[in-house]
C-alpha cells in the first residue's frame, strides 16, 4: 500500500471527523473512514502501563472535564472514561486494528510515547501505512531509527531548516529536513508565512510532500490546492474530499 500511494493530494482527517462524534476517538474515525478519508491524522500519549494511547491533550480536562494526565491513569482506565457517545480514549493499536486500510498520520506528544508507539505499530504490522512526526525532529529521527523505512515528516526546527535553505536548492533542503518526506506546516506562523507556491515549488524539487494543517474553510483549501499543496490536514475532511474530487 504505502504511505505516500497513490499520488495526492490527500485529505487528512484531523483528529477523525468530530462534527457529530468527539475528536480522536474510534467513533470519529469511523466518521471519516465513512465519508471516504483514507488518511487520519491522529496524536499519542503514553498511559501509566506504558501503552501508546490516542489523545491530543496530556490531560483529560478539554475532553472529559477531568483534571487528570492521560499518564495517570492506565489504557483501560482511559478506555472507560466516557467522552461522548459512549467512546472513551482508544489505544493507537486498537485504532490500526480497527482501520487496517486506512493510513494515519501519527504525531508523538511526548518522548515517554516513543516506545509504546513503536510497539504499536509493530504489532499491528502497520510501517507501511503510518507517517510519524513530532514538534521535537530528536523525537522523529528517534522513531525513524527505530522502525527503519517508516515516513516521517519535519518537526517544528525541520520547518525553520527548510524555509532557510530551499532558496539554495534542493540538495540543501533536503540535508536540512534528514530523512523526513513531508513538511506539514501551517500556512502562517504569526506574521510568517510558510506556506506560498514557491516554498511548494522548493519543496517539490526536494522530493518532499506539502502538508497543510488546519484547513477548515472551503475557500482556503482551493487556494492551497491552487498552490499545489498535496495533503489538506481538516477538521471538515467531509468538506475537502468534494473539493479534491472537483478540482
Amino acid at each position: 500500500m504505502g504511505y505516500f500511494s497513490p499520488e495526492g493530494p490527500r485529505v487528512l482527517a484531523h483528529r477523525g471527523l468530530a462534527v457529530d462524534a468527539p475528536e480522536n476517538t474510534l467513533t470519529a474515525f469511523e466518521a471519516a473512514v465513512r465519508s471516504g478519508a483514507a488518511y487520519v491524522e491522529t496524536d499519542v500519549h503514553r498511559s501509566r502501563d506504558g501503552v501508546a494511547v490516542v489523545s491530543h491533550d496530556p490531560t483529560l480536562d478539554r475532553v472529559a472535564g477531568h483534571r487528570v494526565r492521560v499518564g495517570d491513569l492506565t489504557a483501560a482506565e482511559l478506555a472507560a472514561i466516557d467522552l461522548g457517545r459512549g467512546a472513551g480514549l482508544p489505544t493507537l493499536a486498537d485504532a490500526l486494528a480497527a482501520f487496517p486500510d486506512t493510513r494515519f498520520n501519527i504525531d508523538v506528544k511526548e518522548a515517554a510515547a516513543v516506545d509504546a508507539t513503536v510497539d504499536a505499530v509493530r504489532s499491528t504490522g502497520s510501517i507501511d501505512r503510518i507517517l510519524l512526526t513530532s514538534f521535537d525532529d530528536a523525537r522523529r529521527r528517534r522513531l525513524a531509527g527505530m522502525l527503519p523505512g517508516v515516513a516521517t515528516s519535519v518537526g517544528s526546527a525541520g520547518v525553520v531548516r527548510a524555509l532557510l535553505t530551499g532558496r539554495f536548492g534542493a540538495t540543501a533542503m533536503r540535508r536540512a529536513v534528514r530523512g523526513a518526506a513531508a513538511l506539514q506546516v501551517p500556512e502562517r506562523a504569526g506574521r510568517v508565512r510558510i506556506v506560498s507556491p514557491g516554498f511548494v515549488r522548493a519543496a517539490h524539487a526536494a522530493g518532499l510532500e506539502v502538508h497543510v494543517w488546519t484547513v477548515n474553510e472551503p475557500d482556503d483549501m482551493r487556494r492551497l490546492l491552487a498552490y499545489g499543496v498535496d495533503g489538506l490536514v481538516t477538521d471538515r475532511c467531509d468538506l475537502a474530499l468534494e473539493i479534491v474530487a472537483r478540482n
